[in-house]
């Protein structure tokens, strides 16, 4: 099954510090739902460890990430896969792009991805809803990086 997601957000910090941000490792794990590992293997490369739920469906992935076409600091191409066990498996990639605007920087993304084995069984709905879920609460961890400790 394959579906793809657009969006943008507006983020309170330059574009260098949302690119710095987007390229740690540290942040990035805690930003992602149910990220229990993410290893930086190199500076394009790193290791992943998920766990989700979808619908009745939860699963524990193990992955790769990697970084191309890297534009600092305009963006890049994040692509990946991870094997969820018998619960099936998911791949796919996000274009993300920065651009500079009045008060802060826009985020940009468009991800494809796909999936198989029982998670595909699911129905479309109900996983292209929990995918949105996911990536909404990335974004919203994400924008909660950039704001600054308070005093």
């Amino acid at each position: 099954m394959a579906m793809t997601m657009t969006g943008e957000v507006m983020l309170s910090a330059t574009r260098d510090v949302v690119w710095a941000k987007l390229n740690d490792a540290e942040v990035l794990k805690a930003c992602i739902p149910g990220c229990e590992e993410l290893n930086k293997n190199s500076d394009t490369e790193f290791q992943a460890v998920a766990v989700t739920k979808i619908g009745p469906v939860k699963a524990r992935f193990k992955g790769k990430v990697q970084l191309t076409d890297l534009d600092p600091p305009n963006g890049y191409r994040i692509s990946g896969e991870g094997d969820g066990g018998v619960a099936g498996f998911a791949k796919g990639g996000a274009t993300v792009t920065l651009a500079e605007q009045e008060g802060g920087t826009l985020l940009t993304y468009n991800v494809e991805a796909q999936i198989g084995g029982k998670l595909a069984q699911l129905g479309q709905r109900l996983v292209n809803g929990a995918a949105k879920k996911i990536a909404d609460e990335f974004f919203k961890n994400f924008a909660a990086t950039m704001q600054p400790a308070s005093a």
